[in-house]
């Protein structure tokens, strides 16, 4: 749940909820789809922000490994993930979803999709 809230004076605040799948399964050597909808009262922002963040299982680190802005999908160019990362998503229908191939068991781990609809 990302949290909108102006800095100036008292007012409403406006959210986002965003849903993911608490756990999914995959295949060493097949794709998973993660998917990342969302929902909220105001439009949809042309300045729309969705980031992808990887955990690897055991570690504390917290890895960006997708990132979407300005209409555009940016994937990370290093890392495990920069050849096998595919986004299927589209804002304006509020999905931020991803598709990964060629799963490994390095690929165990929590991933969190993160929206943010300004102002």
């Amino acid at each position: 749940l990302t949290g909108l809230c102006p800095l100036a004076g008292p007012s409403p605040t406006s959210s986002i909820h965003v849903y993911t799948q608490r756990e999914v399964y995959g295949t060493v050597g097949s794709h998973v789809t993660l998917s990342c909808s969302f929902w909220s009262s105001e439009w949809i922002s042309e300045d729309i922000s969705i980031t992808w963040h990887f955990q690897a299982e055991g570690s504390r680190d917290s890895t960006s490994i997708f990132h979407y802005a300005k209409g555009q999908p940016y994937i990370d160019d290093v890392g495990s993930f920069k050849e096998r990362m595919e986004w299927v998503g589209n804002p304006h229908r509020k999905d931020g979803s991803i598709v990964i191939h060629n799963l490994d068991y390095t690929d165990n781990g929590t991933f969190t999709c993160d929206v943010k609809n300004p102002p």
